[in-house]
């Protein structure tokens, strides 16, 4: 199965440092940089997303000749896209950011006005007739307004996703869904928005759909989920699974990019938008971070343990696989948040429970199990990690406090956390609760 992302890829810059002081010359405050992080935007990330999950992906977008596209071509090949640029005049489109304590004080655009990209080459158009599935996730910058590129989606014979943008053309007809934004969809129908979310969402739904030609609209809300209008005046609403007040940047794209595979799998379009509501989800809990592994309850880890430090705080980390979660792992995790003043938990990925347990763990998902580990009150974030041991995740971290539960007579990362000073600590485990007494109990019951 591939995927075909379609459209404008900027380079996303964030410059996060510290603020101590007001400027002399201005009444503006001072950011000393102390890190630089580089990763695609707008297609480019959406596709970056697709990688990241294991699933080939192919991106058709447009690059210029110049430093940032060069570096946009680095990152994704690294992350194991392949890339059909078509050649774009001027300067790489970039957004930069400039942040302190985990919020934006500043976003610094470059790349002037968006021009149009030069001729198709010939393999990004076979790609597109090639595609078990396409997304085009247009950010206004003339990709998707491509002649041969739109004839090409017009003739394409995969399922088409199209995330539109109020200043990019009209989805071709017959696309099978369009995923505007309330706010998106305001500025297209010019709808004032004079009623509850739902009624303006359901108006301008039916309304596009039937301008567009399209088989489906979705308007995603945000925290309010997201509205399917199709055929007949109902429409579906596919309430978000759980609120975090994470940073939304980046949750179109990976609500578009989820709806498109789950149709490359034959999913119905009402199964298609529920599942990529529950990804939107879960990725604004868990924000992709390009030098940090996934994070639930919408707050940076980094913010976290930086702010416990602040106050002069201890850290407090304990890790496993927490398949199925029950009262001895809830008697590990109270004990473990009472050792300090904030607790992060490492959590194995899907890949790495594998690893360890055989094929046939973990029960649960890892975005099924970092949701109920992020809802105990006892834990503050939850990491993901792919490795068979949480050493690198950890050397991340620095911890003050690495905790497991168990009858242990020492951990393996011991030598590990005192080498920045930090100590582990074994806390008592309730007696006949794992789960792997819990699947044989099942298993005996059936």
């Amino acid at each position: 199965m591939r995927l075909v992302i379609v459209g404008d890829t900027l380079l996303d810059r964030d410059v996060d440092g510290s603020v101590r002081r007001i400027a002399p010359d201005a009444p503006a405050p001072v950011l000393d940089e102390e890190r630089v992080t580089e990763r695609p935007g707008g297609a480019g990330l959406a596709a970056l997303l697709v990688a990241r999950s294991g699933q080939e992906v192919a991106l058709v977008t447009a690059l210029a000749d110049d430093a940032g596209g060069a570096a946009l071509r680095r990152l994704l090949a690294e992350a194991g896209v392949k890339v059909y640029a078509l050649p774009l005049p001027g300067a790489t489109p970039e957004k930069v950011r400039l942040r302190a304590g985990g919020q934006v004080l500043l976003r610094l655009d470059r790349g002037g006005e968006p021009q149009a990209p030069g001729e198709a080459p010939e393999a990004a158009l076979d790609v597109l007739r090639d595609a078990t599935a396409i997304l085009v996730s247009d950010y206004g910058r003339g990709v998707a307004r491509h002649p041969a590129v739109r004839h090409a989606l017009g003739a394409a014979k995969a399922p088409i996703v199209w995330d539109p943008h109020p200043n990019g053309p009209p989805p071709v007809p017959g696309a099978r869904l369009v995923t505007p934004n309330l706010a998106e969809v305001g500025r297209l129908t010019g709808d004032v928005g004079d009623g509850t979310t739902l009624v303006t969402a359901q108006r301008g739904g039916h309304a596009l759909r039937q301008r567009w030609q399209a088989g489906a609209v979705a308007v995603t809300c945000g925290a309010d989920g997201a509205v399917l209008c199709h055929n007949g005046p109902t429409p579906l609403v596919v309430a978000a699974p759980f609120v975090s007040d994470g940073d939304t940047c980046g949750a179109g794209d990976r609500f578009a990019a989820t709806a498109a595979l789950a149709l490359a799998r034959g999913a119905l379009v009402s199964e298609a938008v529920q599942e990529a509501v529950a990804a939107a989800s879960a990725y604004v809990a868990s924000p992709l971070q390009a030098d940090s592994p996934p994070v639930d309850r919408g707050r940076d880890v980094r913010e976290i343990v930086a702010r416990a430090r602040e106050r002069g705080g201890t850290v407090v980390a304990t890790g496993g696989c927490f398949d199925l979660l029950h009262v001895g792992h809830l008697a590990t995790l109270r004990a473990a948040r009472k050792l300090g003043d904030c607790l992060i938990v490492c959590l194995n990925s899907d890949d790495s429970v594998r690893g360890l347990k055989g094929p046939g763990r973990p029960i649960n998902p890892q975005a099924d199990r970092s949701r109920l580990l992020a809802a105990l009150d006892c834990v503050d974030a939850v990491v993901v990690f792919d490795e068979p041991t949480p050493e690198a995740v950890l050397t991340r971290l620095r911890p003050d406090v690495w905790v497991k539960g168990g009858d242990y007579d020492s951990l393996p990362e011991t030598e590990l956390v005192e080498s920045w000073g930090g100590q582990t600590v074994i806390v008592p485990y309730l007696d006949g609760r794992s789960t792997t007494s819990t699947i044989a109990a099942a298993s005996s019951r059936r």
